[in-house]
């Protein structure tokens, strides 16, 4: 064989050769492209949910919800699928959030009593209705933002200045919870508002927050100094009471003592005008005895019959008559009879 016709061999045993290596490169082209394609149609055949996550299955835009947990099926190309994160989420308002710096266009609000005021508030919420929550609108929780902003200062705007920073912050969170749960039930958005809460509420400026502080601690001295005069009453009211009772009972008792003296005194009189009805003569004597006695128990009585015969005799002999000395008595009580006379 001539060298022209081995270089001829030789190039067509190469052709060959390169066509049959051609030929298993596109056999491996096509077997990997058949098993993307297969893979491909495999992982778009499932979804999985997870806990605390709902899915949103459209059919040529036709939304259903799954809130079953675990792995589902769906039609690849066909359907499509959407999670939603149903976990409690918030966002600041009146205060950016990482570094805490406030924002004034959001935290600054003026009272009913035309004062400034620096408030930031924080709102929880979570998707109840995932469906709501992507076809509804475009940005939901942008919505939610903007009622919460309205309602915030709708609220703060018909209280006082004091309202705000110390004793109405309980009523302030409920009134704003209340209108910004209407507004979305108005809207209809798949939202669910969990809790708004104040988390400061603070004077704009250092000047008018030092007078406030001010205030405060005059507040709170006036609170301690009530405090200590309620305890100084709720000691002192219970011993006054008690001597206030103790002087009753003993008004109680006199009142008693003395009512009965008077009781005794009408019986005496009573038995006393029983015996002058019986003997009005002896009992007058007797009463006017008594009476002298009273008056003149130490004087000497001078009694003078009219003969110019003059007898000087004590007082006592008239109501104490000696056993031995009754014929005086008798005879001084005749004198006096005359003398009566």
């Amino acid at each position: 064989m001539t060298e022209y016709e081995e270089m001829n061999t030789n190039n067509s045993k190469k052709k060959v050769r390169m066509q049959k290596g051609g030929k298993h490169v596109k056999r491996i082209i096509l077997v990997a492209a058949g098993a993307a394609v297969i893979g491909l149609l495999a992982t778009d055949c499932t979804y999985q949910i997870q806990e605390q996550e709902q899915a949103v299955l459209s059919t040529f835009g036709v939304p259903k919800a799954v809130s079953e947990t675990g792995l589902h099926f769906k039609l690849p190309f066909i359907q499509k699928v959407y999670k939603v994160n149903t976990t409690i989420q918030g966002f600041p308002i009146g205060y950016e959030e990482p570094t805490n710096e406030t924002i004034n266009n959001e935290g600054i609000m003026i009272t009913s009593d035309y004062n400034f005021i620096n408030v930031d508030f924080y709102v929880e919420y979570r998707i109840a209705d995932p469906v709501k929550y992507l076809y509804t609108s475009q940005e939901p929780e942008d919505i939610l933002k903007n009622i919460s902003q309205g309602s915030i200062r709708t609220v703060i705007a018909s209280y006082d200045v004091d309202s705000v920073l110390t004793t109405g912050k309980s009523e302030i969170q409920s009134k704003i919870k209340e209108m910004i749960m209407k507004k979305i039930e108005e809207q209809d958005i798949g939202i669910q508002l969990v809790n708004i809460t104040i988390q400061d509420s603070e004077p704009p400026t250092q000047e008018v927050m030092k007078a406030f502080k001010a205030v405060e601690t005059a507040k709170q001295g006036k609170e301690t100094a009530l405090n200590n005069a309620n305890k100084y009453r709720n000691e002192k009211l219970p011993e006054a009471e008690a001597k206030a009772d103790q002087i009753i009972q003993d008004a109680e008792a006199e009142k008693q003592v003395r009512i009965n003296e008077a009781e005794a005194e009408v019986a005496k009189f009573n038995a006393m005008y029983e015996e002058y009805i019986k003997n009005p003569e002896i009992t007058k004597k007797r009463m006017f005895y008594e009476t002298m006695e009273d008056v003149l128990p130490d004087m000497k009585l001078i009694i003078d019959n009219g003969s110019g015969i003059q007898k000087i005799l004590p007082i006592e002999s008239f109501v104490e008559i000696p056993e031995n000395t009754e014929s005086t008595s008798v005879n001084a009580d005749a004198q006096i009879t005359e003398a009566d006379d």
